[in-house]
């Protein structure tokens, strides 16, 4: 994976002892969906009290805070920035306390009307504390007539683009979805309680079962009386639309997502991308951890040895996480190293998950040749990404996309590499077993499935929100 940041992580747990420790340890499962800030909100019955702060789980949440926030109900969050600066005063849970008492919320995803929204507020004379478009969220809460335990869909209803949610009350946790289901959410059974989590993969590590998906237009509420489900929208509004990229890179290979196995999804990727892509060479090898599963997929496909040919500093971040381009590139050579052995006068297959803004591939595939590979031929099991995201990944503007305005030679030559192939988008989508109509794929096609207002194409164009956060 090249230069892309994650999405956030959430977990929350209801009805458990300690549901706190739980908490944290599920956060660790999502550590790789954002490593700027963690944090995690709890409740006595009455209180809501957070730990957050910047930086990864385990150095956020020590054993004290843990002890400190004992309590059978809480909700976690990992974060990355797509809308909002990496700062603390972003980090969340969110906690307010307005008229009906305290709330925390967490949010994975980004509204695409939260620029309108904010001014329309502060227009009214309301004052906002962060950047993040999740305290649009509650501001729309603390209106009179949204009161969150009877008209949490009078909130939710105003919200557009991508959005799963998390809310905590001194009473309950509540899961949210938006009408698409960009982001994945999943419901789970923990002994005598429940967990809500954006992976099942975090599910595993605490010891829940799975029960199902969360459902676009769902919102569930977990409480004293057990599980009430209810859709804060139509039927007709509803359009699944999910994130394929999530099955493509972003969430981990022993999770379930969209009812999909992301490893065997994966697998799927690298034998059509042999088929459609195929080469004469050596060795397979894949720039790990993404390409792992999609490489040995074009390894039984190809027939051609897998074998590794970068081993990784598991101590070093995750470059394309990091905040900033130029720390990208300082880390990428601590990052991996290239296998001497493996790759040493061979024509070896690359596999990647994706390319999105080349320079660190380019720096990965140099280390190859400095290791004496004879041939690079570089296959990427997704279609090339030309179009921005502006529901939560961060390639939200054209013009840091390579392959926007360059041609797949110009690429090639770009890399340095012998030859370059992607798969195509109906060869990707041939990998789901789901409708490729409830997909959403619009950063290879540009087939957006809900309207983006052109005031926040406009912000995202101008880079407005990041030169605001820098003087913040």
């Amino acid at each position: 994976m090249s230069d892309a940041k994650e999405f956030c992580g959430l977990f929350g747990i209801y009805g458990c002892e300690d549901a706190v420790e739980r908490v944290y340890y599920g956060l660790y499962s999502l550590q790789h969906r954002g490593e700027e800030s963690a944090g995690i909100a709890s409740t006595d019955g009455k209180e809501i009290t957070c730990y957050k702060g910047m930086g990864l789980v385990n150095d956020v949440i020590k054993p004290p805070m843990l002890k400190s926030l004992k309590s059978s109900i809480a909700i976690g969050h990992v974060r990355y920035s797509t809308i909002g600066s990496s700062n603390i005063g972003n980090a969340q849970p969110l906690v307010v306390d307005y008229y009906k008492g305290k709330v925390a919320v967490a949010h994975n995803g980004q509204l695409t009307n939260a620029k309108r929204l904010r001014e329309e507020f502060e227009a009214n004379g309301s004052i906002f504390h962060t950047t993040s478009d999740t305290e649009v969220i509650v501001h729309l809460m603390a209106k009179p007539l949204n009161m969150m335990q009877k008209s949490l869909s009078l909130v939710l209803q105003q919200l557009k683009g991508a959005f799963s949610l998390l809310f905590l009350t001194p009473d309950e946790i509540v899961g949210v979805r938006d009408p698409n289901g960009f982001r994945p959410l999943a419901l789970g059974r923990l002994n005598n309680g429940y967990v809500i989590t954006s992976e099942t993969c975090a599910m595993d590590q605490v010891g829940a079962e799975y029960i199902r998906d969360i459902n676009p237009g769902e919102a569930v509420y977990i409480g004293k009386d057990g599980i009430r489900s209810e859709y804060y929208c139509t039927q007709k509004q509803i359009k699944p639309a999910f994130c394929i990229f999530e099955l493509v890179y972003f969430s981990r290979p022993d999770s379930k997502v969209y009812g999909e196995s992301v490893h065997l999804f994966r697998k799927k990727l690298g034998a059509k991308l042999a088929k459609e892509s195929p080469v004469d060479a050596d060795v397979v090898i894949s720039v790990p951890e993404g390409g792992n599963s999609a490489a040995i997929g074009y390894s039984h496909a190809s027939g051609i040895p897998f074998d590794r040919g970068f081993i990784r500093n598991h101590y070093v971040g995750r470059t394309f996480i990091l905040p900033e381009q130029d720390k990208r590139h300082r880390i990428v050579e601590l990052k991996l190293n290239a296998l001497k052995e493996t790759v040493e006068g061979k024509r070896v297959i690359v596999v990647d998950d994706s390319i999105v803004r080349g320079t660190t591939s380019r720096s990965r595939f140099g280390l190859l040749r400095k290791a004496g590979a004879k041939e690079i031929h570089v296959r990427i099991s997704c279609p090339p990404h030309r179009y921005p995201c502006y529901y939560g990944i961060d390639f939200q503007q054209k013009g840091e996309l390579i392959a926007a305005d360059h041609t797949l030679e110009e690429i090639r030559k770009f890399l340095n590499v012998d030859s370059l192939n992607y798969l195509s988008a109906d060869g990707m989508m041939s990998c789901a077993s789901q409708p490729r109509e409830h997909f959403c794929n619009a950063c290879f096609t540009k087939d957006y499935p809900t309207p983006i207002e052109e005031e926040t194409k406009n912000l995202i164009e101008r880079k407005i929100i990041r030169e605001v956060e820098k003087v913040g």
